[in-house]
């Protein structure tokens, strides 16, 4: 190929892939038609000047996935891709992903149950609405009667009905009672009873897990009394729905957890589905942990986190 032609094929290029030009610009800065223009790209291709790489994410996230189904015995994994590793951006993708899953799966008759928090808000927040009939929604857990922290508790249980068309059940109990005796004065309440049973027979459940650390929620919400926090930091990994497990998914305090409100982790291992969604490199023990023990049979996380996981021993 003449050094003149190559050059013009190389300007053409650089204009069209590295400066954004189109092919009419291009035909107007050079004084050539159009479909010159469009030969010489084409040519820039044929003689290996441009070489095109298509990068999918999502062919790399599928053996992803089936690799945590692997490691973890889960029935579905979703990863999203995230553009970057930023917490904001993770949550993003996570929450959009796990609304379509919901969206996808939820039908007539089912019973939803929602815990609350940052992570449920969002999913909360990006759903649709879909047309089904006699879907309940029940709140899984307390909530929080006096704090400074938005826990948005109501909220996303109010989103969550909304989407599937039907009212929401909330609980309206505090996550933490100061004993097991008056949880179980409280739980005896006919009305309060139902609300629980009803997160029993729920044949959906959608959750995340906190970290054990000062910026986790329910270490800053003044349940937790100073004692209490050491014993969790030396002890646990994680929490869901407020009951805190070790490293292999194990109820770590059962002080803590006998005057706690809402529904038992063993419970969880009895749904059609239980969804977790979580991701982020501060969560990655208490997710390890989370699924070892086995309260989740479906995973929605990003990329980064897949990743993490899968080099955790």
């Amino acid at each position: 190929m003449e050094n003149d032609k190559k050059q013009q094929i190389i300007e053409v290029a650089r204009l069209y892939y590295e400066f954004d030009y189109n092919q009419q610009a291009i035909a107007k800065k050079l004084g050539v038609s159009r479909p010159t223009v469009s030969r010489l790209l084409q040519q820039a291709k044929d003689h290996g000047i441009v070489k095109i790489k298509i990068i999918d994410p999502f062919t790399n996230n599928n053996e992803l996935s089936k690799s945590l189904q692997e490691k973890y015995n889960l029935e579905d994994v979703k990863i999203a891709y995230a553009a970057m590793e930023e917490e904001r951006e993770m949550m993003e993708v996570m929450s959009k992903a796990a609304a379509a899953y919901l969206h996808h799966v939820v039908k007539d008759g089912d019973v939803l149950g929602v815990t609350w928090g940052t992570t449920m808000y969002r999913v909360a927040y990006q759903l649709k609405q879909k047309h089904v009939k006699g879907v309940e929604v029940i709140q899984l857990k307390g909530g929080v009667g006096h704090s400074d922290v938005n826990t948005y508790e109501s909220e996303t249980v109010y989103l969550f009905a909304e989407a599937f068309n039907t009212v929401p059940r909330y609980l309206p109990l505090p996550v933490f009672v100061d004993n097991p005796t008056v949880k179980e004065v409280i739980e005896s309440d006919r009305h309060i009873h139902r609300l629980i049973d009803l997160g029993k027979q729920a044949n959906i459940a959608i959750f995340t897990v906190g970290a054990v650390d000062n910026d986790s929620l329910l270490f800053r919400l003044g349940y937790l009394s100073s004692e209490e926090k050491s014993l969790l930091h030396s002890k646990a990994v994680g929490d869901i729905c407020s009951r805190f497990f070790t490293d292999t998914g194990e109820i770590c305090c059962t002080s803590i957890n006998d005057r706690t409100i809402g529904i038992e982790l063993e419970e969880l291992k009895q749904k059609e589905r239980s969804i977790l969604v979580a991701g982020g490199n501060r969560k990655v023990e208490a997710i390890h942990g989370a699924l070892l023990g086995g309260y989740a049979n479906v995973f929605i996380t990003d990329q980064y986190t897949a990743q993490s996981l899968l080099m955790h021993d």
